[in-house]
């Protein structure tokens, strides 16, 4: 029998392949597009006439507002055009994505010469300003604002009642037709009296303004301020005596009180670093540490510095806070790894040009594999938390829906694609997962480096070759696929293509888990929770049954990061969820962890009530598995190869 729908769109396609339609639309006018304006330059590799000056004015931490004052030459080309194009940044390095907030740009005023210029938006790069300038134009006088956010939802804050983060690409206006690093910039910033500035620029004298060096906009950008009411600075320099500090800024002077045990595990991070990669990058390096509740998070990159974010607990509370004390490692190992060494497809002339992230599970995934076995190799972390973090962090991964149809080497386009925007199914959809899933790639790499040649090599041989070439440049060294594969087989031969292609772009249902098992361990459940799950837990206030349930809960109740197919999805719960009372009791965490155990013990379904919005409703959860967390477990008869990674050198 032939549905009326299908009679329906037959008899609609045959109209519309009638000769009488095709003469009917032949007959009228079709729309075409308007061209594209292109009244942008290219970036070229010359240099910019004259110098910028950028003066930041950081003091109205009451609205949270910087006011800038910037001076840009008139270039005789542009003079001859009568248009001078500016941009503001956009495509920021460490973000792989166009995450300038543009949002923010507040009360743009042109003047030269006293004359109010005016300014136009470009109608399709609405990042880019066209000024109007002719040959009595020499030099161009903005004022500006930087509107950073007031209250939550509105972005990052970079500015609380007792830090302030200066970042140069959210306070500077630059000519397009340059390559950054050919344009010189004169920096200065005003801030609140007596407060302190870390950074990696250098001044002849630091006070409550502060004229930097001059640098060029590449370096500028690369080389953000903390500035601090409550400031400390340890000295971390190495053996090799090229000066490291940790800069530290609190919401709180009593949060800055570090042990001497503590700063020596800083200091040997700098050791077994520049023992790892024989080599560094920079002539000076300078760790940016926030230990704040009211700051936004962070982790970021730079060539001679990097931004991190701790809890304020981060030294006082030291047997707590070890789940996040692989950061400053990451970031580290980026000064080589991503800063020196970058993937040719995201090196970019200017701030505005975009950039491709086919090679972020190098970028990134060795990155993180690194800041991981650094902090263990240093005393960051124990070898016990290190490897609780390896476990937590393979389970997650072997577990993940999403691999089901998703390649890894597909999730390095998620910065472009999500930006980091909350998902409704975060491990069906999977999100940036060349981070932690190149990790385990990496560590099955060395693993079985270490098994192929008798133990005798290892990663770090690999890090060593491919990072410590030029000793002390500066200057980008881009790679490609192909010289991460030669690298890897100068190091020890196999066929390091396929074994990467297969980890990379086909579909597995399971992590990479070869690095657990050649390193003489597996992955096992048992019902208790290790310590780095009960920090964590902790510092979330939350409960973690994601692998039992499938999901974590909130001290409140509300249900956090459902996964796909668990037990909790199939009974129809979803995040942000609030579980009000479990088996005829009102809610609380320790209460849904025991009805887990008692189903367990007495087959008996859980029950819940659920609040969505305004409905509520019970629901059933056939679960009888009990509490699962995972662990490592030692493989009888097998060298113990992750003892070796992780031991200090």
């Amino acid at each position: 029998m032939i549905s009326r729908h299908f009679l329906t769109a037959l008899t609609l396609a045959s109209a519309l392949t009638a000769p009488g339609f095709a003469k009917a639309q032949s007959s009228q006018p079709q729309p075409q597009p308007i061209p594209l304006p292109n009244s942008i330059p290219a970036p070229v590799d010359h240099p910019f006439e004259g110098a910028l000056t950028v003066d930041v004015d950081a003091t109205d931490t009451t609205h949270r507002v910087f006011n800038v004052h910037e001076t840009v030459p008139v270039p005789k080309d542009a003079a001859n055009k009568g248009d001078m194009v500016l941009f503001f940044p956009m495509w920021i390095p460490g973000d792989h994505s166009p995450t300038g907030v543009l949002s923010q740009l507040g009360d743009l005023r042109v003047h030269s010469g006293g004359k109010d210029l005016g300014w136009k938006r470009d109608p399709v790069n609405v990042a880019a300003f066209h000024i109007p300038v002719d040959h009595s134009t020499t030099k161009l006088d903005l004022n500006f604002q930087l509107l950073t956010p007031v209250a939550e939802g509105q972005g990052r804050v970079t500015v609380t009642p007792s830090i302030i983060n200066v970042q140069w690409n959210q306070v500077s206006l630059y000519p397009a037709g340059y390559f950054s690093r050919d344009i010189v910039v004169n920096p200065s910033v005003h801030i609140p009296h007596g407060w302190k500035i870390g950074t990696a620029l250098r001044a002849d004298t630091y006070g409550d303004v502060t004229h930097f060096q001059p640098t060029t906009l590449n370096t500028l950008v690369d080389s953000p301020l903390y500035v601090g009411r409550y400031f400390r600075k340890f000295d971390l320099t190495g053996p090799d005596h090229v000066p490291v500090s940790l800069n530290v800024v609190s919401d709180e002077a009593a949060s800055l009180e570090a042990t001497p045990a503590q700063i020596e595990a800083h200091r040997n991070l700098v050791k077994q670093a520049t023992t790892v990669f024989g080599s560094h990058h920079y002539d000076h390096y300078d760790f940016l540490l926030a230990l704040t509740d009211e700051l936004g998070g962070i982790g970021l990159e730079h060539h001679q510095s990097s931004e991190n974010s701790a809890e304020l607990g981060y030294f006082t509370e030291w047997d707590q806070t070890f789940p996040g004390r692989d950061l400053l490692a990451h970031e580290y190992t980026h000064s080589w790894n991503g800063k020196y060494r970058r993937p040719a497809d995201l090196w970019a002339p200017n701030f505005n040009y975009p950039q491709q992230g086919s090679l972020l599970w190098v970028y990134e995934g060795q990155t993180q594999y690194w800041g991981n076995v650094l902090a263990a190799r240093s005393g960051l972390v124990t070898k016990d938390q290190g490897f609780e973090a390896l476990a937590y962090m393979a389970a997650t991964y072997d577990n993940q829906t999403g691999r089901l149809w998703r390649p890894l080497e597909d999730t390095t386009n998620d910065p472009v694609i999500a930006q980091r925007a909350p998902l409704s199914w975060r491990d069906w959809q999977r999100s940036e997962d060349y981070y932690v899933e190149g990790q385990l790639v990496w560590l099955d790499a060395d693993a079985l480096i270490r098994k192929l040649s008798n133990d005798h090599k290892s990663l770090d041989d690999f890090a060593k070759a491919f990072f410590s070439t030029n000793n002390g440049s500066f200057v980008v060294s881009p790679y490609n696929f192909d010289d991460v594969v030669s690298t890897l087989n100068a190091v020890q031969p196999y066929d390091w293509a396929k074994f990467l292609h297969d980890r990379l772009d086909k579909v597995q249902p399971h992590a990479p888990l070869g690095g657990l098992t050649n390193g003489g361990y597996k992955l096992v459940y048992t019902d208790q929770p290790t310590s780095y799950i009960k920090a964590a837990e902790a510092a979330r206030h939350s409960a973690d049954l994601a692998f039992s349930l499938g999901f974590s809960v909130r001290g409140n109740g509300t249900a956090m990061r459902v996964h796909w197919n668990s037990p909790a999805f199939k009974a129809g719960i979803n995040s942000g969820n609030v579980i009000l009372a479990v088996n005829d009791l009102s809610f609380t965490p320790k209460r849904l962890k025991q009805a887990v155990t008692d189903a367990h013990n007495t087959k008996q379904d859980i029950r819940l009530v659920i609040k969505s919005e305004d409905h509520i409703t019970t629901v059933t959860i056939p679960y009888h598995d009990g509490l699962r967390y995972p662990h490592l477990e030692r493989l009888e008869g097998t060298p113990d190869r992750l003892s070796a990674i992780y031991a200090p050198r």
